[in-house]
């Protein structure tokens, strides 16, 4: 077993939780869940956020589960509600800056899936500019613009 986490000049590999927990010692934890969201023809959907592709995400609020915390964030991010959980992915772990400290961020992915009309809605306060679903020919060029988490998670999960 092995843990990826994705910095922002390269990536670190842990081997263990015990080194996981370790690496995480004297960094900031902020908790987040996402969903990749595929709709009935089995199309992917991207959000366009501070000038990368990315699927959405957010922080975990008080009192609130890994999966309500995912099904939410989803929601804000792009006016869907007619979203189904189907199972849990993967946890990516990244690293940024945040407030002067270095802050690691565990997102917790789930698969969802979406079927209905709804107009999507980008949560502009997010910086989301753009949202859109998109075939695997079309994900393979558009994660050429993404996080490095986001590429993991939509190789292995959607391109595979």
């Amino acid at each position: 077993m092995y843990i990826i986490v994705h910095e922002p000049d390269g990536k670190q590999i842990l081997r263990s939780k015990k080194a996981l927990k370790a690496y995480a010692a004297n960094k900031l934890l902020i908790e987040a869940a996402g969903g990749m969201v595929l709709n009935q023809k089995g199309e992917l959907l991207m959000i366009f956020r501070k000038g990368l592709w990315d699927m959405p995400k957010g922080k975990l609020d008080d009192g609130e589960s890994i999966e309500q915390c995912a099904l939410r964030e989803v929601s804000e991010e792009t006016g869907l509600t007619k979203l189904k959980m189907i199972r849990e992915l993967k946890t990516t772990y990244h690293t940024y800056s945040y407030k002067g400290k270095i802050a690691l961020k565990p997102s917790h992915w789930y698969l969802m899936h979406y079927h209905g009309n709804e107009k999507l809605v980008p949560q502009l306060e997010e910086d989301i500019t753009e949202i859109k679903w998109v075939n695997k020919r079309e994900a393979k060029q558009l994660i050429q613009n993404a996080y490095a988490s986001i590429q993991e998670m939509i190789k292995k999960y959607y391109l595979a």
